[in-house]
């Protein structure tokens, strides 16, 4: 799996060579993202924050700094940036080399290509007359879904994996992987094009004393994509205040 493939690092710039590792990989890097999120929740200089733009802003500034002091120099994280086959689509968060050439199955990524894209949302979705309720897999007033967005191709078309964060608000993760399957099911009952029983998420971590899960999905996309792996991570925030 793509997961599991190294990443070819070499330094670039000014920077020195032996400032980088010579070989990481994709799962090492989810697996930081996983190990640093309940950090940045529980931090106590953490201003409180409810919207998921701010969120994310402070999500990117945590992660920017934890990769300096955990070995991950070679990377950079940034929000809001252009798709680049979509260019009126814009990522939510995404990873980049940071001062260094990345080679992946034998393409070189540099810090102007994206490296992982990550697709954030709300759980639940803030009730308004043009949101779906459905939002992180699929939305029917516009194509703002979460995964749906993918599907279609219309983020990270040219990728073969990427990443969704779940800010959960309300509830815990166990009921929410619960509605999330309910959501594709009755996708399925309604036979929206597109969507079959592979669309569904696939649990592989729930730590219950951090309050963190985990899950991956495969999907087939449309316009002749090969499918592409959806690495989700979620996290409690605890009740959302008004």
């Amino acid at each position: 799996m793509f997961a599991d493939t190294e990443f070819s690092i070499l330094a670039s710039g000014l920077l020195r060579e032996n400032l980088f590792p010579r070989a990481t990989s994709l799962q090492k890097i989810l697996e930081f993202i996983g190990s640093q999120l309940p950090v940045w929740r529980d931090r106590e200089d953490r201003p409180f924050a409810q919207a998921e733009d701010e969120l994310t802003d402070q999500l990117c500034a945590h992660l920017l700094s934890a990769s300096r002091l955990h070995g991950f120099d070679f990377l950079q994280f940034r929000r809001e940036t252009r798709d680049k086959v979509k260019g009126s689509r814009k990522h939510d968060l995404i990873i980049a080399p940071n001062s260094a050439v990345i080679e992946v199955e034998g393409r070189r990524h540099t810090e102007f290509d994206i490296l992982f894209p990550l697709e954030c949302k709300r759980l639940p979705t803030p009730v308004r007359r043009d949101r779906d309720e459905r939002e992180y897999v699929f939305s029917s007033k516009k194509t703002t879904g979460g995964v749906q967005r993918f599907k279609a191709g219309h983020h990270a078309s040219d990728h073969k994996v990427a990443g969704m964060i779940a800010y959960v608000q309300v509830s815990d993760i166990a009921s929410w992987s619960s509605r999330v399957t309910e959501w594709i099911d009755g996708l399925l009952q309604e036979r929206v094009a597109g969507w079959t029983k592979a669309d569904h998420l696939i649990e592989t971590l729930q730590d219950k004393g951090l309050k963190i899960g985990q899950f991956m999905s495969t999907h087939g996309r449309e316009n002749t994509l090969e499918p592409i792996t959806l690495h989700h991570f979620w996290i409690e925030l605890g009740g959302a205040r008004s």
